[in-house]
């Protein structure tokens, strides 16, 4: 499978929360399409081509266990991982029977639900799943990950670990928001105030170290996080 085309519906009726997951996962390299229902869930997968579904089971109109049985009347392979907040014995159960390859109960974090897509496509494909995207062109420079260097009209700078990590995923949302928590929860572990800070520092230096190319801009985006533009 070409992981760079893997396609996730995702159904999750908390909008809030759906969008956090979308972008979390476009980030990771998934094409993400979010719906808020199980009407509207069933309609997009009967319309489209998708690698995967991860579905909310408390919806309105369409519950997820309906949802997924839908699903697997038209399709016996594609892969579902259920979101819920209820852990009970039972429920787990009835999501199984519902046709579901695993079981995330909330809260989870997000490093959970990527190791949980990769496990469950690994078993559907036989394939190790790899999204990462490890070079990057940035208008005038070239950002290498596995070494660390980022490379520009002036020269090479060699980057720090942080740095490193927070400019990948400012590349892999090129041109979109890369959400403050999600950035501090990958990368500082925790969305404490002191590491907010932090991030604003490591975001001053690399603009600092993008600064020769007039089409580069880190944009801060109010409430949000900040968003890498290459013009």
């Amino acid at each position: 499978m070409n992981t760079e085309k893997i396609k996730i519906l995702l159904v999750e009726d908390d909008k809030n929360l759906g969008n956090l997951l979308k972008d979390y996962l476009i980030a990771k390299g998934y094409d993400t399409q979010l719906e808020v229902d199980g009407d509207k869930g069933i309609k997009a997968f009967l319309a489209g081509k998708f690698d995967m579904c991860v579905l909310d089971i408390m919806m309105p109109i369409k519950d997820g266990f309906t949802l997924a049985k839908e699903i697997r009347n038209t399709n016996k392979q594609v892969p579902i991982i259920f979101l819920t907040a209820r852990s009970l014995k039972e429920d787990k159960l009835e999501g199984f029977r519902s046709g579901a390859d695993d079981y995330i109960t909330k809260p989870f974090t997000m490093e959970e639900l990527s190791a949980r897509i990769q496990a469950v496509l690994r078993r559907s494909t036989g394939v190790m799943v790899s999204t990462e995207k490890k070079m990057f062109d940035v208008g005038k420079y070239y950002f290498d990950y596995d070494h660390q260097s980022l490379k520009g009209p002036n020269g090479s700078q060699k980057l720090t670990s942080k740095e490193t990590e927070l400019l990948k995923m400012l590349c892999d949302n090129m041109n979109a928001v890369l959400e403050r928590g999600i950035a501090l929860n990958q990368i500082w572990k925790d969305d404490s105030y002191f590491n907010a800070r932090s991030m604003d520092v490591y975001i001053t230096k690399l603009r600092k170290y993008l600064k020769d190319d007039d089409s580069i801009e880190i944009v801060n985006v109010h409430g949000r996080g900040f968003k890498l533009t290459v013009g």
